[in-house]
């Protein structure tokens, strides 16, 4: 019987996703014993229980307190691996589990960013839930695990862990589009997304079969090293079918996640039917795991098939720009503008794909990720104290009056999106589009160009109901302290990012 080697387990590889883990774990077992009650603040019988109440106005609130715990202690981790992997003579990336997963450069700055989205959709989650009267604690724990998922498709260097991450970020999303149960818009995008989900998850799969059947190997580095030793051998790589199947097959299934054309259908429904925080997370959170799988799987595994999907990849982000920004045009929903925006985005993003520039579509990720959280936290706090959730664009009339903060708030952030100057987002459309004229596809930047000032229109229009437009006669609650500290968070990334952008540039 033949031995079976194991290869050396490195942890430190893995580090950031096990914490987030354990602390989902933690956060189940913890709901066990918290009841579901409300602390009111009037009974308090001091300013200190008084504070307390604000901070925890339900029980279930402390999962959220627990679930932040964590979150800050895998950041914490990931800023003292930075010095050992990044910089320096001596600096190397953490390979583990026989090179299937790294930490490096640009696992850490992903592992930021959805640790950054997980952060703000737990902050502004508390009172969304209780309101609807879902308060379960299930809802974090579910949040962390697929924020561990995306851990994962960021950190895989090879296809089976990308497939592993994509399934434990799937399944607890399908859980999270229907939370909002009874609702049967919910229920109808979680089924949806589940259905769907479960269709591209085969295509993925079999694009990984026909990929190990050319190469031999499901791992990156040596899907690579295979690819340039035969095409220094002389062998046409357009001539391989089996390998060509493989790599369409691949971006049908992570085409589904980054919601690229035409692969995005399901993407305005389960936007519009899940809850609103949920809803913020596969924007900002999902597209951006996707996106990291993207760039691993083309840019090293299929780096020297780059003559064959450059072209395939730019025609591919024309059509999703087009697509999304029509779409958008056409919706009296916000969530589902948005949905469509998200759409449009992904286009811009893969500018800086087709032009291979990780640093700028790290940059566009991370910078689309926190305006889209900001959006959604205006829309959550605009919501607060009325009997519906105001998604039609009409429900925005005149809420300029009534909350400035919120409605200068939500302006900045869609400006930001459209890409006006000075905001974050102006410098992250300028950063994929240096790089695509740098790459020679100058065309195509024009294209990006021309459907940026088509977004115009959508944006703007937002705005000119909450300033221009007499306010209608429902009330509007005052935002909690949570949601507050969330869009604030965002709010001040988008600024910061904006006004002094060169550091991160430089970094980049």
């Amino acid at each position: 019987m033949p031995t079976i080697e194991i290869g050396s387990i490195q942890w430190p590889a893995i580090a950031q996703a096990t914490i987030i883990v354990v602390t989902a774990m933690v956060v189940l077992l913890t709901d066990l014993f918290l009841p579901d009650q409300e602390n009111d603040a009037a009974l308090a019988s001091n300013a200190l229980d008084r504070l307390g109440a604000r901070l925890i106005p339900n029980e279930k609130d402390w999962l959220a307190w627990l679930s932040l715990a964590g979150i800050v202690g895998a950041t914490i981790l990931g800023i003292r691996q930075w010095p050992l992997v990044v910089g320096g003579a001596n600096r190397q990336p953490i390979f583990g589990f026989s090179n299937m997963v790294v930490v490096d450069f640009f696992t850490l700055e992903m592992n930021f960013v959805f640790l950054v989205v997980a952060a703000i959709v737990v902050l502004m989650a508390p009172r969304y839930l209780a309101a609807r009267a879902i308060a379960r604690g299930e809802f974090y724990a579910l949040i962390l695990f697929a924020t561990s998922g995306l851990m994962l498709m960021a950190s895989g260097l090879d296809l089976i862990i990308i497939f592993l991450g994509l399934e434990v970020l799937s399944i607890p999303l399908y859980i999270l589009a229907s939370f909002l149960r009874p609702h049967l818009d919910s229920e109808e995008s979680g089924l949806k997304y589940f259905l769907l989900g479960a269709f591209a998850t085969g295509f993925l799969l079999y694009g990984i079969a026909l990929t190990y059947g050319a190469t031999g190997t499901t791992n990156l580095s040596e899907m690579r090293q295979v690819m340039l030793s035969q095409s220094q051998g002389g062998t046409q790589l357009s001539q391989n079918l089996m390998l060509i199947a493989g790599l369409g097959l691949l971006l049908v299934g992570l085409g589904f996640k980054i919601a690229m054309a035409p692969f995005h259908q399901w993407t305005p429904d389960v936007y519009e039917g899940s809850p609103t925080p949920v809803t913020a997370f596969m924007v900002a959170g999902t597209k951006a795991g996707g996106f990291a799988a993207l760039i691993r799987v083309l840019l090293i595994g299929f780096a020297v098939a780059a003559p064959l999907w450059m072209p395939l990849i730019a025609g591919l982000s024309v059509i999703t720009m087009t697509i999304g920004n029509v779409g958008a045009l056409l919706q009296r929903n916000v969530k589902r503008m948005l949905a469509y925006s998200s759409i449009a985005h992904a286009g811009y993003i893969l500018i800086a794909v087709a032009a291979q520039s990780v640093g700028s579509a790290v940059l566009y990720l991370a910078i689309y990720a926190l305006m889209n959280l900001g959006a959604f936290a205006c829309i959550i706090a605009f919501s607060q104290g009325s009997t519906r959730e105001r998604v039609n664009i009409e429900d925005y009339a005149g809420l300029a009056a009534r909350r400035p903060f919120l409605a200068a708030a939500l302006s900045l952030f869609l400006l930001s999106l459209a890409g006006f100057p000075p905001l974050a987002g102006f410098f992250a459309k300028f950063a994929v589009f240096t790089a695509g004229v740098q790459a020679g596809l100058t065309w195509l930047v024009v294209v990006g160009v021309l459907n940026s000032v088509v977004s115009v229109f959508y944006y703007a229009r937002i705005i000119v109901q909450m300033y221009m437009r007499e306010p209608d006669v429902e009330p509007v609650g005052q935002l909690s302290l949570l949601t507050g500290v969330g869009l604030t968070l965002a709010l001040i990334g988008v600024l910061v990012l904006g006004l002094f952008p060169t550091p991160i540039l430089n970094l980049m």
